[in-house]
């Protein structure tokens, strides 16, 4: 049977020595090298045959460049797969982490989910860790919601509030001082870019995703 390689990058020895006994127990899961520096995994990573890379996130105090290596990394191997190990949750941290192209997000505490971490990610499985799916998630929510602001320009979100108020186009032409015309070419792009039928229903949309 063929074992998956791992190369484990931490700067604490209690840690590494503890990682290494512990994932050496597993029958299917070898260890091809340990680092406690950047340059320590650089110089093996290019050296030997690694599977999957368990990268502590602080290698030198609280300097998060367990980041910066994971980027050098992929650069040098674009399909290689990093766990990031950390006892730290923020959601910001943990979505630099993936955009720096880990794939999963496992804090130490954790350690008894590490096994499986590694054959998910070996086999290509989405088993990312529930703390860092919740960070992902949330990101993503405010990414769609900043995303969602910018559709309309403030004259359309202003109309827009205006017909969720329920006031006709006749009573926004005499409030805001324009032509219903212009009213008309407003409601007119925002339907489009709402992908609405009626004005009503494109501000109800609106309002659903936090637009007005």
């Amino acid at each position: 049977m063929a074992k998956i390689r791992i190369l484990i990058v931490e700067d604490d020895a209690i840690w590494r020595k503890g990682l290494v006994d512990y994932l050496s127990k597993e029958p299917d899961l070898t260890i091809a090298g340990t680092a406690e520096t950047r340059e320590e995994a650089v110089q093996l990573f290019q050296q030997q045959v690694v599977d999957i890379v368990l990268l502590d996130i602080n290698l030198t105090e609280n300097n998060l460049d367990g980041i910066d290596l994971a980027h050098q990394l992929v650069d040098l191997q674009a399909d290689c797969k990093i766990i990031m190990l950390t006892s730290l949750t923020r959601e910001e941290i943990i979505v630099e982490s993936f955009s720096a192209g880990v794939v999963n997000y496992i804090s130490k505490l954790d350690y008894k989910e590490i096994p499986a971490a590694v054959r998910a990610a070996y086999h290509q499985q989405s088993a990312i860790h529930p703390t860092a799916a919740a960070a992902l998630r949330h990101e993503f929510l405010r990414l769609k919601q900043e995303e969602n602001q910018k559709l309309l320009s403030p004259a359309e979100k202003e109309i827009l509030q205006l017909i969720h108020d329920g006031y006709t186009q006749s009573e926004i032409e005499k409030r805001l001082h324009i032509a219903k015309r212009t009213i008309k070419n407003h409601i007119n792009r925002i339907l489009k870019k709402m992908g609405a039928k009626t004005s009503k229903e494109a501000a109800s949309i609106a309002k659903q995703k936090k637009m007005l």
